[in-house]
């Protein structure tokens, strides 16, 4: 990020890595601190020059573009305290090269800071990786959602990902438990979904005709109705596998719930009793997985196919689930 000078006109030059982009999106971003108003302000009025031209807003930037922006004062941070401090880290690595990196993330980390939640996947491999020049989420995952992250390290990778991800071309499959029955062993849910705020400020997905419209495809991997869930108080869960047509938020949870077999674990959309009970078989998380991506590469086109194995809590618990279905077989 480029040393903005408070009491000296600034010249930058466009590099690389930010071409393609919006004016006043890039000012955004390199003017940290200074209100969005301010920024629009002194571009209309003429005081950003793009190659010594008046330029507007909507602007776009290419790579050896120069910039002459007047002296702006950011607003003081005040000393971050050391506890607060974004710490350093480094996650699974799947998939690297110079335009993008794909990590395997754990349950209960954050993509971003942000809503209650002081920093994030993006915050930690930044402060891990400060000679990267550009490092940006691709798509998000819930906080305790496990799998596939794709990360990119140059805008030009970003900018392609993001129009594949718009024309339904990586492929995205995802592992989850639900709690029921699944209708059917291959089922298509083609339901709206309409976010709102909750009664306690969260964000909250329901099926509305006044949705998005969202598509999921599912597929039965495994049923288990046996002792082992019939001591524990529970009827029957369904392991399936969900491969996503469209992206909106909380989609394959939402999903499944409105198939009356939500995912074990949830929370928010989730069976309270059932998850109390399931804590009891060693469930402490939502059980929903990004396990693969099948995408062209953004840069070169070469298909990839990228995966990332159940945590082994979630393994653990699949196991012992078809191991107490097996034995129920054998029985006379």
């Amino acid at each position: 990020m480029p040393a903005i000078s408070k009491d000296l006109v600034n010249h930058l030059a466009v590099g690389d890595e930010d071409g393609g982009q919006r004016l006043d999106n890039y000012l955004f971003k390199i003017l940290k601190g200074v209100p969005k108003s301010h920024v629009l302000r002194i571009i209309r009025a003429g005081e950003v020059r793009l190659n010594k031209k008046r330029c507007k807003p909507s602007d776009r930037i290419t790579a050896g573009d120069v910039l002459c922006i007047p002296p702006v004062r950011t607003a003081e941070k005040a000393p971050v305290p050391a506890a607060q401090a974004v710490p350093a880290r480094e996650f699974e690595i799947v998939y690297e090269d110079e335009a993008m990196l794909v990590i395997n993330k754990p349950a209960g980390v954050a993509v971003h800071g942000g809503s209650g939640v002081s920093f994030g996947v993006i915050e930690q491999l930044r402060r891990a990786r400060p000679e990267a020049r550009y490092l940006e989420l691709v798509h998000r995952l819930d906080k305790d959602t496990s799998g596939l992250l794709m990360i990119a390290k140059k805008r030009s990778a970003l900018v392609k990902l993001h129009e594949a991800i718009r024309n339904d071309h990586p492929k995205k499959v995802y592992l989850a438990l639900g709690v029921g029955k699944l209708a059917a062993d291959k089922l298509q849910v083609k339901l709206p979904l309409f976010k709102y705020t909750g009664a306690q400020g969260e964000k909250m997905v329901r099926v509305s005709e006044d949705g998005q419209s969202a598509h999921t495809m599912f597929r039965v991997l495994a049923r288990f109705n046996n002792a082992l869930l019939h001591q524990a108080g529970l009827s029957e869960l369904s392991f399936v596998e969900a491969t996503l047509k469209t992206g909106r938020t909380h989609q394959i949870r939402v999903h499944l719930q409105s198939q009356n077999c939500p995912i074990a674990g949830d929370e928010r959309y989730g069976d309270y009793q059932a998850n109390k009970r399931l804590q009891k078989l060693g469930l402490k998380r939502m059980f929903l997985h990004a396990a693969e991506l099948r995408l062209a590469h953004p840069l070169s086109g070469e298909p990839l196919l990228l995966r990332a194995e159940l945590p082994t809590e979630l393994q653990q618990l699949i196991e012992r689930l078809s191991a107490a279905e097996q034995s129920q077989i054998k029985q006379p």
